[in-house]
């Protein structure tokens, strides 16, 4: 019997299992896409508490279970976006390392790399957060999302683009572009 079957007939153990093997990346992806802690949390925890229900439609022999779960994160995020604005989480936190005044630069290049992921289309920032964050392969993106490998290849090249053009503004040196 697997992890996913074990969970489903209440073995605790083969849950937590679960939940420790997937939460911390199913987490990652809910955050960028949200820009929310809180709102990440109940994202995945939404993600979790669907493996349970009885109408839980994951079939091991379409998908793998991480494809599975991705999945139900983004639709869970899409239901928070429809619900309200775009978050406004900025997602930096402050880290102890070098000095004062790079901690400062890197906070502020951190915040304004948030801002610009959180300005993009939905479709194009949860195959760019998938892509680079997740580090998830083109076909298993589109997987999760439910376009072709072509369709993921053209959102991650215009989400890079846009970002390429929004953070412009941000690069050092007399090379930069305005």
């Amino acid at each position: 019997m697997d992890l996913f079957e074990a969970a489903r007939k209440g073995r605790e153990a083969a849950f937590l299992e679960l939940f420790d093997e997937h939460h911390l990346p199913l987490f990652r992806f809910a955050y960028r896409l949200t820009g929310s802690v809180a709102d990440a949390e109940d994202v995945v925890q939404e993600c979790f508490l669907e493996l349970l229900r009885p109408g839980c439609s994951y079939d091991a022999q379409r998908t793998a279970l991480r494809t599975y779960l991705f999945g139900v994160v983004r639709n869970q995020a899409v239901k928070r976006w429809r619900k309200s604005a775009v978050g406004t989480g900025s997602g930096a936190e402050w880290r102890d390392d070098g000095s004062p005044e790079s901690q400062v630069l890197r906070l502020e290049m951190e915040d304004a790399v948030a801002r610009a992921v959180m300005q993009l289309p939905d479709t194009q920032r949860e195959v760019l957060i998938l892509a680079h964050y997740e580090q998830m392969p083109l076909a298993e993106i589109g997987r999760v999302v439910g376009i072709d490998v072509g369709a993921v290849k053209s959102r991650l090249q215009r989400a890079r683009a846009r970002l390429k053009e929004v953070l412009a503004a941000h690069a050092p040196g007399p090379g930069r572009k305005s």
